[in-house]
């Protein structure tokens, strides 16, 4: 492997510590790298820079010898609605609440491939898989425990995933990635759930505790295939991930702060419909509802499962299948442009939107834009995508011991890649 190599890693490490990421298909980006993003976060199929292997590492050995970064702004636009509330003695938690008090979040990207041979390459891809902030400077859930405070919370994930594909002929790539995560919690203004006796295995480890960390590893395995010339097909997967607890808050979160990383799994496809074109398509399902502090529903905290239990409380998300359309025009020797659309399933029940007011990812719709500008010294990359705003209404969504009624929830955003990438 090349030397260059380790203090790369170490160089993206140190560049991606402040990262924020955030919602897009659930909580998981849309796209890893700045030209995904700008078809949709198109990739299995279609591998186009330094990052290919956050998406399918059988890339690592079909994008040649090269360097990526680049820089995402991110900008959702988060709220809740509570309706039909009675606390009792005259009171009511109606009201509308703007989740918004952090307004813009930062995504660094950093991606590295070298090929050793005509048939072995190697590389590297840092990038933020997805994560969750909402920030409540009235806190909707203050309206049940009044000294609460600001309220909301914010998921952090970092993946580092070193790489290696193999082409034992011209039609084939094989590879796999080992994937690192680095997960940063913090929940504020929750004092609501802090009852030991009915809602919490853990009373100090609910709330207001500052960041946690929580690390663990798995593994992604991708295949492309050149079906004809002008046709491609791809395959990946990615295991779940069974990371470290947050013990901060082990009271919040299903067996004592578990937050593992749901597996997935994809399909893509590329054409070449003429020497300048090309269409792509991405199939892509997401296992939330095999992670119980994600997928546990909130009736398990009335059934007995307080939360920071075995089966305790949780999210109550389901799995959900994406599906992203593209092209790629080459308008001329030096600029390529780019398009796209997806649609997600939706993740959150409507029955389900009361403890969403924390994690609202209900966008199911996008529509994206990119295009390089090769210069002298390599590519200049940029995105833009809008994640079209989604409301979910609530449907018997806040327990009767919160005084009933429901909790709507909505959310909305928009996103600017810039990235450059260098030929080694």
């Amino acid at each position: 492997m090349n030397s260059k190599l380790p203090r790369l890693t170490v160089l993206a490490v140190a560049m991606l510590s402040p990262l924020f990421a955030h919602a897009t298909n659930g909580y998981f980006s849309h796209g890893y790298g700045v030209k995904s993003q700008g078809i949709a976060g198109i990739g299995i199929a279609l591998p186009q820079d330094g990052l290919a292997a956050a998406t399918n590492p059988a890339g690592t050995a079909l994008v040649a010898d090269r360097l990526d970064l680049g820089l995402t702004w991110f900008q959702p636009k988060r709220g809740a609605e509570i309706v039909g509330n009675n606390l009792g003695g005259g009171y009511s938690a109606d009201g509308n609440f703007d989740g918004n008090d952090t307004k813009s979040f930062f995504i660094p990207e950093f991606g590295y491939a070298r090929q050793l041979s005509s048939s072995l390459g190697v590389g590297v891809a840092v990038y933020g898989n997805g994560g969750m902030n909402t920030d409540y400077a009235d806190n909707p859930f203050a309206r049940f425990a009044p000294t609460a405070g600001k309220g909301g919370i914010n998921l952090e994930q970092l993946f580092i995933s070193p790489s290696v594909a193999w082409k034992p002929n011209a039609q084939n790539s094989f590879g796999v990635a080992l994937n690192f995560a680095y997960q940063r919690f913090e929940a504020k203004g929750l004092l609501a759930f802090t009852d030991p006796t009915t809602t919490t295995t853990s009373a100090t480890n609910v709330t207001n505790n500052g960041r946690d960390s929580s690390t663990g590893w798995g593994v992604r395995l991708g295949w492309i295939g050149q079906i004809t010339p002008d046709f491609s097909i791809g395959l990946t997967w990615s295991s779940k991930i069974k990371a470290s607890k947050f013990d901060k808050y082990k009271g919040l979160f299903a067996d004592s702060g578990s937050f593992d990383i749901p597996e997935n799994y994809g399909i893509g496809i590329a054409y070449k419909a003429t020497p300048a074109l090309t269409l792509a398509a991405d199939a892509q399902e997401i296992k939330f509802g095999n992670v119980r502090s994600v997928a546990n529903p909130l009736a398990n905290l009335f059934a007995g499962n307080r939360l920071g239990s075995p089966n305790g409380a949780g999210f109550g998300w389901k799995d959900i299948a994406v599906i992203k359309l593209g092209a790629s025009y080459d308008y001329s020797k030096d600029l390529t442009l780019r398009f796209g659309v997806s649609h997600s399933d939706q993740a959150i029940p409507a029955n389900q939107t009361f403890f969403n007011i924390l994690a609202p990812g209900v966008v199911q719709d996008h529509v994206t834009l990119g295009g390089t500008w090769k210069t002298a010294g390599g590519e200049l990359s940029l995105s833009y995508f809008h994640g079209f705003k989604k409301a979910i209404n609530g449907s018997s969504s806040i327990p009767p011991n919160y005084g009933g009624g429901n909790a709507n929830i909505h959310l909305e955003e928009n996103g600017f890649g810039i990235a450059y990438g260098w030929k080694l």
